[in-house]
């Protein structure tokens, strides 16, 4: 890590461990190194860096294109190992920057669902991940968070303090599916995209439900 983001890891930790009483969950199911895709679900702005700050090592993260026009922000963004995307994050450019990072052996978090969830719960995958997936040789490890919604969803202005949680699940690798992509159609492709996408899905759903059982609100 290096200053500036070791500086945001330790603030973001701090936070979550006084206003939101947060968990984390087997983060040791995440290499310390290596090309790794952290999928998570989304429903709130301070999903990306729970679960980065969850891991004890430093993490890529998508942020629109538009605020590195800003110089000081810029610059803090840069930082923190954020990579620059359109707003829907699935442009040609934006891929390869994220392919380009996962060739580098970093670390990127994906909301497979593409966007925050209205209502908290878990929504339909997109196929932008699975073409990720495919054409890299990351190890995928779903993740979940809990609580985030309730803490800070779309419709509360400012956070409240309701108890947060992340849970990092077992790796996926994919090499069946990475393999038959190489010489398939492109109609199956488009399939294999989408397949990866919904078990990916399917598998952060198995990483529930947290159960608050401190009495926090």
């Amino acid at each position: 890590m290096n200053t500036s983001y070791f500086l945001g890891w330790c603030f973001f930790r701090a936070l979550f461990k006084l206003y939101f009483r947060w968990r984390v969950y087997n983060p040791e199911r995440v290499p310390q190194s290596g090309p790794v895709i952290l999928a998570a679900n989304h429903t709130s702005f301070i999903d990306p860096p729970l679960v980065g700050a969850g891991l004890k090592r430093d993490i890529n993260y998508l942020a629109r294109e538009s605020l590195f026009r800003f110089p000081v922000m810029g610059a803090v963004l840069r930082s923190w190992n954020s990579v620059p995307v359109d707003r829907e994050g699935g442009g040609a450019a934006g891929l390869k920057k994220i392919l380009d990072r996962l060739l580098a052996g970093g670390a990127i978090i994906l909301f497979p669902e593409g966007t925050r969830s209205h209502d908290g719960k878990l929504q339909p995958a997109r196929s932008g991940i699975g073409l990720t997936v495919i054409k890299s040789d990351a190890l995928v490890i779903p993740v979940r968070v809990f609580g985030t919604y309730e803490a800070y969803g779309r419709h509360h202005r400012l956070p409240r303090p309701r108890r947060i949680a992340v849970k990092y699940g077992e790796p996926m690798r994919f090499e069946a599916l990475r393999a038959e992509a190489k010489s398939c159609s492109k109609t199956r492709l488009k399939e294999i995209y989408q397949q990866v996408a919904d078990e990916i899905m399917a598998a952060i759903a198995k990483l529930g439900p947290f159960e608050d059982k401190s009495g926090f609100p």
